[in-house]
């Protein structure tokens, strides 16, 4: 029996690579004979070369030292490049979040992205966009291409949104290095501005006000019409530009093309290649709700494996849906969600045995199906 253990990251815990090692681990221990294969998945954001990483053996990793970080504190960014030479940026490894010592809603940049883009030396390059820490439309991702953003007095405005907000005009006569195949991996649908933009959907999180918010929108805004009046165009209704705080967009103006996070890297992990010879597939994440069956990473493999007639089984931290796909709680197995996520690796081990003993007769579990499991030791 073949088995593919592809879950997602179960955020806050445990990452999707230690995940699926456990699930697979767990599997293992009670048939031990079955062919299991880990295939960690990711939906374009932090962990995506990691992922990537662990499904590509002919991969090498690469970094660019001293990168401007998110608050303009040096940082060191990795990047990885797959065998056939495309070469995937993380954007949190330059500018994401966790890098940030406080959140700095106006002064976060980009710029450190910009700087990996252009250090990887790679024509062919994906973006990973989870985890920003700036709402500045990539600018910061511009500058570092040789684009000056200027104020109404002709001078350098500063980084992050404070930047967009003192913009009045785009010089892009030193533009350069821009790579000529440009895609972007996210999972967000958001647009660039209004209700559905950059700064509403994510502001909060980043440390923006209502008021703050208020303002950022309005300069996404306007810096769409600066950047199109100087011949960068894009769509800033597109679904996917609002990600990472608008820096989907900023890429799109430099010619990228949004790709869904999800199925790209299933794509680039071999996934979608592995799923229709499969016996079975185990996938997971951390919160098994109605938003996983609508563009995440578990949607996306349920959806491959209904495809192609393949049996799948959810492990999550929490279920929380009526469906049809059999699933796994963790929370049930461990009598509490403290405990579930204080042991996230003990219980995935523990569901991975729990999803194999059901298959002692050869038959894939049915959403109904009791899973009996005993504590980890």
């Amino acid at each position: 029996m073949r088995v593919l253990f592809a879950p997602d990251s179960f955020k806050g815990t445990i990452g999707s690579v230690d995940a699926a090692t456990a699930l697979m681990e767990g599997w293992a221990s009670v048939r031990g004979d079955d062919d299991l294969v880990a295939m960690p998945q990711a939906d374009g954001g932090e962990g995506t070369l990691d992922v990537l990483a662990a499904c590509s053996p002919d991969s090498s990793w690469s970094a660019a030292s001293s990168v401007c970080g998110p608050d303009g504190r040096p940082v060191d960014a990795r990047w990885l490049t797959l065998a056939d030479g495309r070469a995937v940026v993380e954007l949190a490894e330059s500018s994401g979040i966790a890098l940030m010592k406080e959140l700095d809603p106006f002064g976060a940049s980009t710029r450190g992205l910009g700087q990996v883009l252009r250090a990887c030396g790679s024509d062919r390059v994906s973006v990973a966009l989870g985890g920003s820490a700036s709402t500045d439309g990539g600018l910061g991702v511009l500058r570092a291409f040789g684009v000056r953003v200027l104020d109404a007095d002709g001078a350098d405005v500063p980084e992050g949104a404070a930047g967009l907000v003192a913009a009045r005009s785009v010089d892009v006569s030193g533009l350069a290095g821009v790579p000529s195949d440009v895609e972007v991996l996210t999972d967000t649908r958001a647009v660039l501005c209004g209700t559905d933009g950059a700064a509403q959907v994510f502001g909060p999180q980043k440390g923006a006000s209502n008021d703050d918010i208020a303002v950022m929108d309005e300069a996404l805004e306007r810096w769409a019409r600066l950047l199109n009046d100087a011949g960068l165009s894009a769509d800033p209704s597109m679904p996917g530009t609002g990600a990472a705080g608008g820096t989907g967009f900023g890429l799109v103006a430099l010619g990228a093309r949004i790709a869904g996070g999800a199925e790209r890297v299933s794509e680039l992990t071999g996934l979608a290649a592995a799923v229709p010879p499969a016996d079975l597939v185990v996938t997971g994440e951390g919160k098994f709700d109605r938003t996983s069956l609508t563009g995440k990473l578990v949607g996306h493999v349920l959806q491959m494996c209904s495809e192609a007639g393949v049996p799948v089984v959810v492990v999550a931290g929490a279920v929380d849906v009526d469906s049809d796909v059999p699933a796994v709680s963790l929370t049930d197995l461990a009598g509490g969600a403290d405990a579930a996520m204080d042991e996230a690796r003990g219980w995935l081990v523990e569901a991975g045995k729990a999803v194999a003993r059901s298959f002692r007769s050869g038959a894939a579990p049915t959403a109904s199906s009791a899973v009996g499991v005993t504590a980890p030791g």
